[in-house]
This record gives structure tokens, C-alpha cells and sequence, in this order.
């Protein structure tokens, strides 16, 4: 992210809008170009050099399909993708691409997943959306600068409806969601993990950005998860703060760079994991 310049101006409302309407076009396209190839026999190679990191041909035509017509509406913009190399831009904002978040979870036909379309000013998330095209579901944040004023949900019935996530203070009474137990690479995040876990009212697995956006509308309380990518997390944070929750590291830092990631639709009891973290179990190192 850049650092902000002295000659930067404030965001308008028109601007604001205006990269909104940019971000739901991106997910239209993105859309277009994953349906076709979902639950259908297609390849899957694997990015990791050890271990399974799954990729498509929908996870790469749906990212050139945005980065094009970006590149044709906003040329001077940076851009920050899963699948392609970072493109510099000319100026202060950047755009966060991750046209499949959950790929393991769509190469095996659940709807578990969805595109994720964020926008950077600096280092200042301004707009995040969540689309899932296949239940026709989109989740999506404007930051203003000002107290939150509700994320928005539009669902089959193409109605729109404000996001607000719910009350849960106590870590007792909180239902916990985790994509899987193999994002804890050592075993003090494995430990502090559990530890948390045996304290809910629930935890359940899988979900990817499907979980956050869920969060954001009231359905649950906390997700925990760890090696995070800034592609994965960023564009999921206006939409979490816009609509009451918080979203940050395990040290409480911010969460736009990815890595350990606690989001709660409750401030109280966000607090109180991050406590936790700190202080109950001063064994686990955490960061």
C-alpha cells in the first residue's frame, strides 16, 4: 500500500459511489466467467510446491477478465491479484482481486465460495465486496470515514438489504467459524486456537469469505483463522466494520495485510479473545 501524498484529496461522495458501481461491474464479469466452468469437469493444477493450493481456469479467466476492464476504466490504478503477477499504479489506489476465494471449495461443487473485490486508497480500505454468483448472493462495505452506517446484502430476489451483525459479548455463548485447521502452521496457533475453540458455544469448519460475510450478517459471532493473504482478508474488512463488527491480527493490528485474523461481529467479544490471546495464555505467542 502507499503512503498517503500530500495532494491527495478527500474522497467525494461521488467517488465513492462511482467505485462502487466500478466494483459490482467487476463482479458481473468475474461472475460470467466462473459460472460456466462451476461443477463442471474441469482442470486443477496445483500452485504449491508442497502441500495443495488449487487453481483453475475459472480462477484465471474470472481476474483477466476484472484486470481488463480495469485496465480500460481505470488505468492509472494499481492492482493486486491472486492469480497474476501486481500491476503498480500511477497514484494512491489500488485494487484487491481474488476472483475464487475458496477454490478447494468450488472444485468440489460447494457454494462455499465467492469473488472478492476490494479497493485500497493507501493504505485505507474504501470499498469490500463479496459476490457468489451461483446463489446470486453479494456482500458489500463503502467506508466513509464515518461511523458505520450498515454493509449491504442483495440475494436472489434481487432486493437489497442493510448487514448488521449481532450481540455476543461472552466467549461462551459465541458460534466460531475456521476454514480449516490447516491454516495454523505451528503449533502455538494451533494451541491458542483450540484453546478458544473448547470455550464456544459451537465452532464449525469451511466457509473461506462465505464465513466473514455471514458474520457481517448477524448469523455468527467469530472467525478465527491464520496465514491469511491480503487478497483474502482486505476486501472483507469494509464489509465486517460496516455493519458493527471489528476485524484485525491477533495483536489487533490492522488486518489489510493478511496473516492471523480474529473478526467479530461483537467489539466486547473481540476484546475478549484478543485478551485471551494476550494475556490468558501468555504461552502462545502470538502476532
Amino acid at each position: 500500500m502507499t503512503k498517503p501524498a500530500a495532494a491527495d484529496r478527500p474522497l467525494s461522495t461521488r467517488d465513492r459511489a462511482a467505485f462502487l458501481e466500478a466494483a459490482h461491474d467487476l463482479a458481473e464479469l468475474s461472475g460470467a466467467a466462473i459460472l460456466p466452468q462451476f461443477r463442471k469437469a474441469i482442470p486443477v493444477e496445483n500452485k504449491a510446491s508442497k502441500g495443495f493450493d488449487p487453481v483453475t481456469t475459472a480462477d484465471r479467466a474470472a481476474e483477466k477478465a476484472m484486470r481488463k476492464a480495469l485496465a480500460l476504466r481505470h488505468p492509472d490504478h494499481g492492482i493486486i491479484g491472486e492469480e497474476f503477477a501486481d500491476r503498480d499504479g500511477a497514484g494512491r489506489f489500488n485494487w484487491i482481486l481474488d476472483p475464487i476465494d475458496g477454490t478447494r471449495a468450488f472444485i468440489m461443487g460447494y457454494p462455499l465460495w465467492g469473488t472478492l473485490i476490494g479497493l485500497s486508497d493507501h493504505d485505507h480500505m474504501v470499498i469490500g465486496m463479496m459476490d457468489q454468483p451461483y446463489t446470486r448472493e453479494r456482500f458489500w462495505g463503502v467506508n466513509d470515514g464515518k461511523p458505520a452506517k450498515g454493509g449491504a446484502f442483495r440475494g436472489a430476489d434481487g432486493k437489497i438489504k442493510k448487514l448488521k451483525t449481532r450481540a455476543c459479548p461472552k466467549i461462551g455463548d459465541a458460534i466460531l467459524a475456521c476454514t480449516t485447521m490447516e491454516m495454523f502452521k505451528t503449533p502455538h496457533e494451533r494451541v491458542a486456537f483450540m484453546e478458544i475453540s473448547s470455550r464456544v458455544k459451537m465452532t464449525r469448519f469451511g466457509g473461506d469469505c462465505y464465513a466473514y460475510c455471514l458474520l457481517a450478517a448477524g448469523q455468527i459471532d467469530l472467525v478465527i483463522e491464520a496465514s491469511l493473504k491480503a487478497v483474502d482478508i482486505a476486501p472483507l474488512v469494509p464489509i465486517i466494520e460496516q455493519s458493527g463488527g471489528v476485524v484485525t491480527t491477533w495483536s489487533g493490528g490492522s488486518a489489510i495485510n493478511g496473516g492471523r485474523i480474529v473478526a467479530a461481529g461483537d467489539p466486547r467479544l473481540h476484546a475478549a479473545v484478543l485478551r485471551f490471546l494476550a494475556n490468558e495464555r501468555s504461552d502462545v505467542q502470538v502476532a
